[in-house]
């Protein structure tokens, strides 16, 4: 049994379909550049912390060296 509508509920149902339709591609946008922005930040703090590693190293260094100088002149 097929349900015939009127012209004016056809281009509603046309009209709701096509706002769904832009509505999940707007929400898989956003998803995406959240996606983006995540694995931005995630980099930005491996990158910081490596840095922050590097230099605690060198200045744990600088001051080996330092201690050892004043070792030798003593």
């Amino acid at each position: 049994m097929s349900q015939t509508h009127s012209k004016s509920r056809q281009q509603a149902e046309i009209a709701f379909g096509d706002a769904q339709t832009q509505f999940f591609a707007r929400n898989s946008a956003v998803e995406e550049l959240d996606s983006l922005v995540r694995a931005r930040e995630e980099k930005t703090l491996r990158l910081r912390e490596a840095r922050m590693a590097k230099e605690e190293h060198d200045r744990t260094a600088a001051t080996a060296s330092l201690l050892a100088k004043r070792a030798k002149i003593r």
